[in-house]
């Protein structure tokens, strides 16, 4: 006796849950070849405001757990990512094509991102901080804080790419998602992100890595649907504190440079293919606080 088939509803992920979106809406996610994969949730403005007050409310929290604390959770995250490759190779292939290969080695690429950033953690402040050498009797001393909310396009285009070394990749959806989100959290920001519009699956994967990790709820929010559509709101959202670009080439973001200078956010512009791990993004995201104290006088 045949059983029915029974296909996989793709939904948001805010606040550490999984919500349609509040429209009702859904959008079709489409192989290479143009056949059917899947519904995936389309997200509204209400949507994405929700997603904002949710990753508020997770910041101070957050931001008051220790270093190494938040690189023992992005560790976990790799784990668990590397524990559900097969998945993660099976979606990649049939949404962005390419080969098994190929999409293993994003996943690897994805899981060694995760690792990277982790490792930082706990280390990035004694290098992006200082003492600073000041007159009078006086220690001054300089340290690197989270900015609080941070927006994020993830990298939307599929042509693929590769990594250090030359090794062909099918596309960039999970490691897109990786390069973006990891620097930014591990600081102590809460992040609302847009997914890859075409390619969504592996990112609401990821969120259900995130569900069964040590991640709090609204540390990581996930939105799939239009970048065209969501950005605008968060751009101009006065509780998001900075937007990061990176996916937004085919956007008109030089207005939502615009919108966001309204509200004083700090931003990082559009880059092509997806960011390289570097110390620059992790500290891109953070303010410096500067601490004068009076040397004591015994």
């Amino acid at each position: 006796m045949s059983r029915l088939a029974i296909p996989k509803t793709y939904k948001l992920y805010i606040g550490g849950k999984f919500p349609r979106s509040e429209s009702g809406r859904t959008y079709e996610v489409v192989s290479r070849a143009g056949g059917f994969l899947a519904n995936a949730a389309k997200a509204s403005r209400k949507d994405a405001r929700d997603a904002v007050v949710a990753a508020r409310a997770a910041q101070p929290g957050w931001a008051s757990a220790s270093g190494y604390n938040r690189g023992q959770v992005l560790y976990r995250i790799a784990e668990l990512l590397e524990g559900r490759r097969a998945q993660f190779i099976e979606e990649i292939v049939a949404s962005e094509g390419g080969t098994a290969a190929s999409a293993s080695k994003q996943v690897d690429a994805a899981v060694d991102v995760w690792v990277w950033y982790a490792g930082w953690a706990d280390k990035y402040v004694q290098v992006a901080g200082n003492g600073n050498a000041v007159s009078g009797p006086y220690f001054n001393l300089s340290t690197p804080e989270p900015t609080g909310v941070v927006a994020i396009i993830a990298p939307q285009s599929l042509s693929g790419g590769s990594l250090s070394g030359g090794a062909a990749l099918a596309g960039n959806s999970l490691l897109g998602l990786a390069s973006v989100v990891a620097p930014a959290v591990l600081t102590g920001n809460t992040v609302v992100v847009i997914a890859n519009e075409s390619a969504p699956l592996s990112a609401i994967s990821l969120s259900e890595v995130l569900a069964t990790s040590d991640v709090p709820g609204g540390v990581i929010n996930i939105l799939t649907g239009s970048p065209a559509e969501i950005a605008p709101w968060l751009a101009s959202h006065a509780d998001v504190n900075a937007l990061d670009l990176t996916g937004a080439e085919a956007l008109e973001w030089v207005d939502l440079q615009i919108s966001a200078a309204d509200t004083l956010k700090r931003v990082l512009t559009p880059v092509s293919g997806v960011p390289a791990p570097s110390l620059d993004r992790i500290v891109a995201f953070t303010e410096t606080k500067t601490v004068w104290h009076t040397k004591s006088l015994i």
